[in-house]
């Protein structure tokens, strides 16, 4: 076979592993973090697993009691595509980088110069290569988030219909109000560790949340926990996978995402290399700051409570506006 026969066997190879793995959030959650075992010095990949992870627990959110009763069916199936299909972006980009590397490994020699046939930017490029070279684990996850955030800014967050009736719609803002738009890691204890963004639409902001859920899940004292949680607890999408151990006492009818949701059929789009017209990156590696609190478990209780008092009153307030109760 000759060198280019074995490339184009290879990128076609990893197209369709891609494809196969990108069904649904419950298979690309189960990818990463299959890899991550796999290959332990590619971090970004487990952080990525515990934040798809966060995902399904969020989409299942949509159909549960609470935002069941409070939005209505158009704006829940709105909210769904738009972490369905941010996240179904980023894996359509990052797992071939993943993929590539490995048989990297597999042929003791760099094959990064196929990444361009994936559409993978200039910038995530130089920086496998970067990391074959050096092996610097920490630059290579934050260059992924870095790479992930700014995939999905156009697309998705500067989107005109995401932007309009998800990221500027009531549900949306009640959700940010409320610090909604928070990761969690949890552990089999019941402890919830985790961090929140404000501003979800900036990139650089989504990037520092990134960034510091890498320390949290890397570098802190409780990153065996995580660990633990995550090879003990099968993802199913429902917070009952971990509320179990919050609310032992508590009987919880879990929603499992794959009875909630049919497969959704998705098309990449023609995107732009976008590290060409982005500058300063190099502010993204600078020393990270942490904020004092990261232990959740009492701020999880209390705003379980505060987001369905504030459901109750917006059925109150909004009832007959912006598609709460009545569409238009």
């Amino acid at each position: 076979m000759t060198s280019r026969a074995w490339g184009n066997a290879i990128v076609e190879e990893i197209r369709q592993r891609t494809d196969a793995g990108n069904l649904d959030n419950i298979s690309r959650t189960v990818l990463y973090e299959r890899f991550f075992r796999n290959h332990p010095e590619i971090k970004w990949s487990f952080l990525a697993s515990l934040v798809s992870r966060n995902a399904g627990y969020n989409m299942c959110d949509l159909e549960g009691e609470w935002f069941s009763r409070s939005i209505v069916p158009h704006y829940r199936n709105l909210l769904f595509l738009t972490y369905e299909r941010a996240n179904w972006l980023i894996f359509s980009d990052a797992y071939p980088q993943l993929l590539l590397y490995e048989k990297s490994k597999e042929a003791g020699k760099p094959l990064f110069s196929l990444l361009p046939l994936f559409n993978v930017s200039a910038f995530m490029q130089k920086e496998w290569i970067a990391f074959w070279q050096k092996g610097d684990e920490e630059r290579l996850w934050t260059s992924l988030i870095i790479n992930e955030q700014h995939l999905i800014q156009k697309p998705v967050i500067e989107h005109p219909v995401y932007r309009k009736r998800v990221f500027l719609s009531m549900p949306y803002r009640l959700q940010n109000w409320l610090h909604f738009s928070t990761v969690l890691f949890p552990t089999l204890n019941g402890e919830i560790y985790g961090f929140s963004v404000h501003g979800f639409r900036k990139v650089q902001n989504r990037i520092l949340l990134g960034r510091r859920l890498a320390w949290l899940l890397f570098q802190s004292p409780y990153a065996k926990a995580f660990d633990e949680f995550s090879r003990v607890i099968p993802h199913t999408g429902s917070r009952h996978d971990y509320e179990q151990y919050v609310y032992p006492n508590q009987r919880r009818e879990p929603e499992l995402l794959r009875l909630i949701y049919p497969l959704v059929q998705h098309g990449r789009p023609s995107l732009p290399d976008w590290s060409r017209k982005t500058k300063n990156l190099q502010a993204y590696y600078h020393k990270l700051t942490i904020p004092r609190n990261i232990n959740l478990t009492n701020w999880y209780h209390h705003k379980e409570l505060q987001l369905q008092l504030g459901i109750l009153l917006q059925e109150l307030i909004f009832k007959d506006k912006n598609g709460w109760k009545k569409e238009r």
